[in-house]
């Protein structure tokens, strides 16, 4: 990475504003999954151990264009009140006379936090002077909110560009370009590609500026039945991109040709567990490769279970994103957890491995096998759009690195 980090400042008696990744769920007022709380408390310690003023800043949801109770940060200073066993105190607002006068106040060691920056409009248009009055309340920046490193918005580009001589990358945001940066430059062979959930769509970018890296791409979820249908399988009433049908079969050419002495293997459901819907509260059948009129693919079946299993546990590295099937479905699960059963004992066996994308990472907290994988990244549109080999502003607006002599 050639950004600074938070370990290349001096951040004693100053004030620093930090982009957290607080977009927590929140139920009766109380967090739900602290996961990314937890996730950042390396670089809050940090801080707050070298006696830096915390400014906390951060997004919830989508309000309106104005403050809505429901998307308040309390909840979340409250958790992390909790967790740092000292009090961290909430702010009205993220700007504003009194938010200043309140940041003034602050002695080192001690923690704000700014109520939501959705609040104002102005956040995600990355407004210049809303931007300005959010550097004003802090000396140096520091980025730690790589979910929302993709989007340009007043908090996580605006600011870096205003204090661009201390604007650094937390302790988070450093793991996950690390993690994912070794992806794409000389990951160890096999490089086994794991993709599913709903669209195609979704994953054009990371199919295409992988399909030359890895040796294998493992196809399951809702996604395969567009390119099973566009191989001229029956599909039933499974999930279906019509408009994708002609993209689906041009990746499968590209990945037939990618390396004419070793393409890539595009690998996919064999058989399925299926059903009359989704909800899988009917009699859940096992079908094979085709799918009859009147039912539809809920699950990948056993034999691509089997099929899939053996060929993570031949890999060096794994990428995992998307859920085989519809895993929050019990009858359906069952494809999805053997699969992240299979990538933690690949990582077991000496290989890297990385998880990423809302819903395998929640299968794989279903699972219990959290802390059995190389690294769970934390960003999901973010992770895919680095994957896809795109610039993330919030990553590009950092302070660069000096080159080493």
């Amino acid at each position: 990475m050639d950004k600074l980090t938070i370990d290349d400042i001096a951040v004693k008696d100053k004030r620093v504003l930090t982009r957290v990744d607080f977009n927590v769920p929140i139920e009766s007022g109380k967090v739900t999954d602290d996961t990314r709380i937890r996730a950042a408390l390396p670089t809050i310690q940090k801080i707050l151990q070298n006696q830096g003023k915390l400014i906390l800043m951060s997004h919830l949801g989508r309000p309106k264009g104005g403050p809505e109770p429901k998307y308040s940060l309390m909840p979340a200073a409250t958790r992390l009140t909790e967790l740092l066993g000292q009090d961290v105190e909430m702010a009205p607002d993220c700007i504003g006379s009194e938010v200043e006068a309140m940041v003034n106040k602050m002695q080192p060691g001690q923690v704000l936090m700014l109520e939501n920056v959705r609040f104002h409009k102005e956040e995600e248009k990355n407004d210049p002077e809303f931007a300005k009055k959010l550097a004003a309340l802090g000396d140096v920046y520091v980025n730690d909110a790589f979910g929302s490193a993709h989007r340009a918005h007043a908090s996580t580009e605006g600011i870096a560009k205003i204090l661009k001589t201390a604007a650094v990358a937390g302790y988070l945001m450093k793991a996950e370009l690390a993690a994912l940066g070794k992806l794409l430059t000389g990951a160890p062979q096999p490089f086994v590609v794991i993709l599913g959930g709903a669209k195609v769509s979704d994953k054009i970018q990371i199919i295409k500026n992988l399909i030359t890296r890895a040796s294998h791409l493992l196809i399951g979820g809702g996604m395969a039945y567009t390119f099973l249908k566009a191989q001229g399988h029956e599909i039933g009433k499974s999930l279906l991109e019509a408009e994708h049908l002609n993209l689906a079969t041009n990746l499968m050419t590209v990945a037939a040709y990618s390396n004419p002495r070793k393409p890539v293997k595009m690998v996919f459901p064999e058989d399925h567990l299926i059903g009359s819907s989704i909800e899988g509260t009917d009699a859940v059948e096992l079908a094979s490769v085709d799918i009859p009129a009147d039912k539809l693919g809920g699950d990948i079946g056993p034999k691509t279970v089997q099929n899939f299993k053996t060929i993570i546990l031949q890999a060096k590295t794994i990428l995992w994103n998307g859920p085989m099937g519809v895993f929050e479905k019990a009858p359906f699960a069952k494809g999805t957890m053997a699969i992240a059963a299979a990538v933690a004992e690949a990582t077991g066996r000496g290989a890297f491995s990385v998880v990423g994308g809302g819903d395998s990472v929640a299968a794989l907290t279903q699972s219990g096998l959290t802390d059995k994988i190389s690294h769970v990244s934390t960003g999901g549109g973010a992770s895919l759009e680095f994957l896809g080999g795109q610039d993330l502003p919030g990553v590009e607006a950092l302070t660069k690195a000096p080159k080493k002599a």
